[in-house]
């Protein structure tokens, strides 16, 4: 009895090496152990992957809503200085005729060079066009501001509604619409350009007085 009670359940069985026996349940148990040590090597490598997966979508999905968004382009006039200021009051004769450079900006928010073609920005008075001037084909680099002076000749000469010109003339305020309108490409990529055209469409006063070109607002 007492032989059997201190028998061990797993018999020694015969060893790689002669003469070693090993017991047939530490075998076991050692296969059992490199078995579990392969699956959480693979589980650990999985989760490494979704996590590379998960790393990979984001970036991506961040490099698509910020730098491949293509963003329209702003395009107003900032300012103005006047080489020849004319203006008329008389009963009979009321005009105007003004020699303006129009400082102008483009300002580009993406992350690509955008190239517009040339254009013609024209200014409004009450409606009727009093002048224009030429923009020149260019570009602006990736988020950045261009700024250009464009020359323009202002005159009444189309205007025909003398008591309105009067009633402006009397209050040394002139107020004008600046309309032109950029057509080009933001080039992300050497490969990749994307079609956008910049609209202008401003208001502005004209003060007879100071000579001056204020409140200056843009769509």
């Amino acid at each position: 009895m007492a032989g059997k009670e201190n028998q061990s359940p797993h018999p020694l069985v015969p060893g790689p090496a002669n003469g070693t026996y090993v017991r047939t349940g530490d075998d076991e148990a050692g296969r059992g152990g490199s078995r579990e040590l392969r699956r959480q090597k693979r589980k650990k490598y999985l989760l490494y992957f979704v996590a590379f997966v998960i790393f990979q979508t984001g970036v991506i999905l961040i490099f698509t809503m910020t730098i491949m968004k293509v963003r329209t382009p702003r395009f107003r006039v900032r300012s103005a200085t006047f080489d020849a200021f004319n203006v008329s009051r008389q009963p009979n004769n009321r005009t105007f005729d003004i020699s303006m450079n129009a400082q102008v900006g483009v300002k580009n928010a993406n992350f690509g060079r955008y190239k517009y073609q040339g254009t013609t920005m024209t200014f409004l008075y009450r409606g009727s066009q009093v002048g224009e001037g030429v923009i020149q084909k260019s570009s602006v680099g990736w988020r950045s501001t261009k700024k250009f002076n464009v020359a323009v000749q202002l005159t009444s000469d189309n205007f025909t509604s003398d008591s309105q010109l009067a009633a402006d003339l009397n209050a040394n305020i002139l107020r004008l619409t600046s309309q032109a309108e950029l057509k080009g490409k933001v080039a992300l990529t050497f490969i990749f350009n994307k079609k956008k055209s910049a609209k202008m469409n401003c208001t502005m006063d004209v003060f007879l007085t100071t000579e001056q070109l204020a409140n200056i607002s843009c769509d």
